[in-house]
């Protein structure tokens, strides 16, 4: 996820717990949405869309962070 910005997440997961937080969050999600895809973990498609809806929204989080902080 953002290989442009490889150097600035690893120097945020270093100095930033709400960074971290989110960047965790998003890995979670997108493991657990893996399994609920390859019918690993039990699920429906509707709670997969939502799942995947709010990974996107950390995503976008994570993106304006590391937006704010190339700047800084």
């Amino acid at each position: 996820m953002f290989p442009e910005y490889r150097e600035l997440i690893t120097q945020l997961k270093t100095s930033d717990a709400h960074f971290v937080s989110l960047f965790q969050q998003h890995n979670a999600l997108d493991q657990q949405v893996k399994r609920m895809v390859s019918r690993t973990d039990p699920s429906s498609p509707e709670q997969i869309e939502t799942l995947k809806k709010e990974k996107l929204r950390l995503k976008d989080e994570i993106f304006a962070l590391l937006k704010k902080a190339a700047q800084a």
